[in-house]
């Protein structure tokens, strides 16, 4: 290890942070309305004022969340709130049991109902994360009441919204990979404010573990795969069975290996060794760098326009992922690849005229055009929440 090579790392990753929350501060926070616009082009204006519920509770975890990790400010702390008060003033559907829209206008009129719940998934880390910094109990309230809402339509219970599967079940069924990897990351964050309840936090994220390791995670096809049938049985026959998507293998990848450090678990981080190392040598691109968006785990053509994009949160994930393999193992080749990603972003996501990351890259690693630093799907969460774990474990590897 060359010390002085991550000190000179951390550097660069600390400022970035500062340049990535002042960016969203200034430009993003709605001051008439509350809450947050993401929807912000290179220079932060806003382009469409148009609100991701997403994007309100990631926003609000990710302020909490800093406080959480660098002592509380104020203006983090007013931004944090000032997205859940939105949330909850304006997000949640009284005519579908309190399910979560999708999207709202910026005075928060509904615009859009989805059957997915992760709406409730940030909305409940976001609750969490100000409840373990300020203790209101209102906060906590909501996150369990979100986090529960999550597991009962995971499994089987009646969605409110009556949208139904997104597939017509007689024909076909199956599970999805991101169903237990967020429920993951949401128990960790429960786990860590909410001790009252440790024995369900426990229990919960032992099974979503489970799950991803007996249904999902295919060694024979050196593979994690997105989409399986009902017992986890690989359908190669169609592009949707056959999808990896390498950003989110390596983001469960640090998931589990929070869980194992967690539990004492030793022969997990093995099995997010091959984990890891499968999406990285299947998404890298040796061409022009950077980790392609989508591959087909067959070789063939994958169904997504967007495929070989290079998009800004699947790269976060890798230098998470990497660094933590390397504090976990020791091993040169996970710091190896953690500086070649780094060397990536810094070349092509980061922006040193007017600060956050590029989101959206053509394969040749330059921006869309015109290029955005934000959209209904990018705001202050996977970019921050990297740069401020980085900075964290880069302290504990040289032991500052």
């Amino acid at each position: 290890m060359d010390k002085n090579r991550l000190i000179q790392a951390r550097e660069w990753i600390k400022s970035e942070l500062d340049k990535c929350v002042n960016f969203w501060l200034d430009n993003g926070m709605d001051k008439e309305h509350g809450g947050v616009y993401t929807c912000l082009d290179r220079e932060g204006r806003v382009y469409s004022t148009d609100k991701s519920v997403w994007m309100q509770g990631r926003c609000a975890w990710t302020f909490a969340w800093l406080c959480n990790v660098y002592g509380v400010k104020d203006e983090w702390l007013k931004a944090s709130k000032s997205c859940l008060d939105f949330a909850e003033k304006y997000c949640k559907n009284p005519n579908a049991g309190g399910r979560m829209y999708f999207t709202v206008t910026e005075d928060g009129l509904p615009l859009r109902q989805r059957r997915y719940f992760y709406s409730e998934t940030f909305y409940s880390m976001a609750n969490a994360e100000y409840y373990g910094i300020t203790g209101d109990k209102e906060c906590l309230q909501r996150a369990r009441e979100a986090y529960e809402t999550y597991w009962n339509l995971w499994h089987g219970g009646d969605d409110p919204t009556g949208l139904g599967a997104k597939t017509i079940p007689e024909t076909r069924t199956g599970r999805a990979f991101g169903l237990p990897m967020i429920y993951l990351n949401m128990t960790s964050v429960m786990q860590r404010v909410d001790l009252e309840r440790k024995e369900l936090y426990d229990e919960r994220a032992k099974e979503c573990v489970d799950d991803i390791f007996k249904y999902h995670v295919h060694p024979e096809l050196k593979a994690t795969l997105e989409n399986v049938g009902p017992n986890g049985e690989a359908r190669l026959n169609f592009t949707e069975g056959r999808i990896v998507n390498p950003g989110h293998d390596i983001e469960g990848v640090w998931f589990i290996l929070e869980y194992a450090k967690r539990t004492g678990n030793t022969e997990l981080v093995k099995k997010c060794e091959d984990m890891f190392n499968w999406a990285f040598d299947a998404g890298w691109d040796d061409t022009y760098g950077g980790l392609l968006y989508f591959v087909d785990v067959k070789g063939l053509p994958p169904e997504a326009y967007e495929h070989d994009m290079k998009l800004w949160w699947p790269h976060n994930e890798i230098l998470i992922s990497s660094l933590m393999l390397y504090r976990d193992t020791g091993k040169e080749e996970y710091l190896d690849k953690f500086y070649k990603t780094l060397e990536y972003c810094q070349k092509v996501f980061a922006d040193p005229k007017y600060g956050e990351w590029y989101g959206y890259l053509r394969r040749d690693g330059k921006p869309t055009e015109p290029s955005t630093k934000g959209s209904t799907f990018k705001g202050p969460f996977h970019l921050p929440r990297m740069l401020s774990m980085v900075d964290v474990m880069i302290g504990e590897i040289i032991g500052e």
